[in-house]
């Protein structure tokens, strides 16, 4: 075990009466899970987080997340926050939970943070990147990570369709369905572009925030820009058209990697102690 048992036992029993915050910075390869969010009956990022905060402390805690990654989405930078009555340090919840945790999970990073931050709320931007393997044959190592397009893909031209999202818009027409507790569809998109490298076409993507499906329906429908069946005009007229489900179908869950959570201050600058 990474973190010595003895330790953690005498950290544990410092103190259980005191609750602290704390925020983890998490890595997870999505195949296995159906999103991040708790689902009866089906594996999640936030039941094996749950669970294994649950073996590390005793203590049955709910966890929230910055960003809701669906089914099959991974991410390499997903922000997570709960309460705890641990006195455990954060580098040991960070090694306690790691040898706890599936090996497709994982804690990077842990931090304390003030009592009053709200995971989700104090975001002020998320950030996503879209994987292309942009080849004629397959590749076994990179098809759980990506998103197989065998023709070729005009990245000049994708890329100049994209940039048509940045600035605020009324992006429902790349949103797969407008529920009843969605309060509205602008968002604030600060940078959009599309880069190769090699047989690797990557859709980057920063915004406030995002709606459901957004930027897998958004990468569905540059492929199709990129392989001429859709020319930038028609997609900015997709942008206009603020009809739910216009821009489907979807590329697949499988290219689509949560990379980053920013926020008003840096952790470490706020944080008691951080690995």
């Amino acid at each position: 075990m990474v973190a010595d048992l003895a330790t953690l036992e005498m950290e544990h029993a410092v103190s259980q009466a005191i609750t602290t915050r704390l925020a983890l910075i998490m890595e997870y390869d999505g195949a296995k899970y159906h999103g991040f969010q708790l689902q009866a009956g089906l594996p999640s990022i936030q039941g094996e987080t749950e669970k294994a905060l649950h073996r590390l402390t005793g203590d049955r805690t709910r966890v929230g997340a910055a960003s809701r990654t669906d089914a099959g989405v991974h991410a390499t930078g997903q922000v997570v926050s709960f309460r705890t009555r641990s006195a455990l340090s954060p580098r040991t919840f960070a090694s306690g939970l790691n040898h706890y945790l599936p090996r497709d999970i994982a804690v990077r990073a842990a931090y304390r943070v003030e009592d009053s931050f709200n995971v989700r709320r104090d975001a002020v931007s998320r950030e996503y990147n879209y994987y292309i393997f942009n080849s004629p044959a397959r590749s076994p190592v990179k098809q759980g990570f990506s998103c197989l397009v065998k023709g070729y893909l005009d990245v000049e031209v994708m890329d100049r369709a994209c940039r048509a999202l940045i600035g605020r818009h009324d992006l429902a027409s790349f949103a797969t369905s407008i529920g009843a507790e969605l309060r509205s569809t602008v968002r604030d998109v600060y940078r959009a572009e599309v880069k190769r490298d090699g047989e690797v076409v990557t859709f980057s993507i920063v915004a406030s925030s995002f709606l459901p499906h957004q930027v897998r329906n958004t990468a569905g429908a540059l492929i199709r820009v990129g392989m001429g069946r859709m020319s930038v005009g028609h997609f900015c007229r997709i942008i206009e058209a603020e009809e739910p489900g216009l821009a489907g179908p979807a590329a697949p869950a499988c290219g689509l990697c949560l990379t980053r959570v920013n926020y008003p201050h840096p952790f470490g600058e706020k944080c008691d102690e951080n690995l």
